[in-house]
């Protein structure tokens, strides 16, 4: 199979099977040769771990997914595709394409269902657009993942891997780190792909915790706290939390000393382990 980060062969391919982007999912096809190698290489541990991708493109990644693990599970929405990919993955049985939406899936069911006991990773390079519900629907599942690997905006990853406790962290960033770490690899200029994007890419890598920081339900009230901290950034987190949880103030006050923090602290300031702690503190309030 010609390489599929030459512009020509994906022009002759989407030509000769009638295929045209569809701007609304998101489609911007990976044309520098050794971005999806290196997605593969971080994301894949050892052949033995299968892989779950979502959203194929023109089976780029998927290829090289497919020569590092022993087992590839694809889900894609276009099912436009399916020509395609019966092309260029015809070298590859192990690869399985399921004509989804990921979105509408059990992940901990599709894995059980694909990959019986096998362990997994995540590899995806996904569309800008639904970047973070498809981390949260992820994340927020019963699926046990050994990693997740992903491509998205490099804003977005710069706020996804930020220090909770700092200017660039966010509702997702706590959301993502009260279940696992991350850490972004490299950036991916918008070059790299076709039709090129308006912005620049980076590649992430998220480590689910072997054991969880949290018991389920201090991760419920700390995802409580989070939501109504940062929804008001701009104001104290005095002032968020009361305004966010229908609390009194002075018991947010109190609440804040109690974890050694002066009222006019800002919510962005707060670092994990507080967030955690406050979340049982104020859920004893409500």
């Amino acid at each position: 199979m010609p390489e599929l980060t030459d512009m020509q062969v994906i022009r002759d391919l989407a030509k000769r099977h009638h295929f045209t982007f569809a701007k609304g999912l998101g489609q911007n096809f990976l044309i520098d040769p050794e971005v999806c190698p290196a997605i593969a290489h971080y994301g894949i541990p050892s052949r033995s771990c299968g892989v779950l991708e979502i959203g194929t493109g023109f089976g780029v990644l998927t290829k090289e997914l497919a020569e590092c693990s022993e087992q590839v599970v694809a889900v894609e929405l276009d099912k436009r595709l399916a020509p395609v990919l019966r092309e260029t993955l015809a070298d590859y049985p192990h690869v399985t394409v399921l004509w989804q939406d990921i979105m509408k899936t059990d992940p901990a069911e599709l894995l059980r269902a694909q990959f019986g006991g096998r362990e997994v990773s995540v590899c995806a390079n996904l569309p800008y657009y639904i970047t973070s519900p498809i981390l949260m629907h992820l994340l927020e599942s019963e699926a046990k993942f050994r990693s997740i690997t992903v491509m998205v905006q490099k804003e977005a990853a710069e706020r996804l891997c930020a220090r909770l406790g700092t200017r660039a962290a966010g509702a997702v960033t706590a959301a993502v780190q009260l279940r696992g770490t991350a850490e972004q690899l490299f950036d991916v200029p918008r070059d790299s792909f076709y039709p090129a994007p308006k912005v620049d890419s980076a590649v992430i890598r998220i480590t689910p915790y072997e054991e969880p920081v949290c018991t389920p339900e201090e991760l419920r009230q700390a995802l409580r706290v989070v939501k109504a901290g940062f929804a008001q950034r701009r104001k104290t987190a005095m002032n968020a939390l009361s305004s966010g949880l229908s609390l009194d103030k002075a018991a947010v006050a109190a609440a804040l000393e109690a974890c050694g923090l002066s009222e006019t602290v800002r919510f962005e300031q707060i670092d994990l382990e507080t967030v955690i702690r406050l979340g049982g503190l104020l859920a004893a309030e409500a």
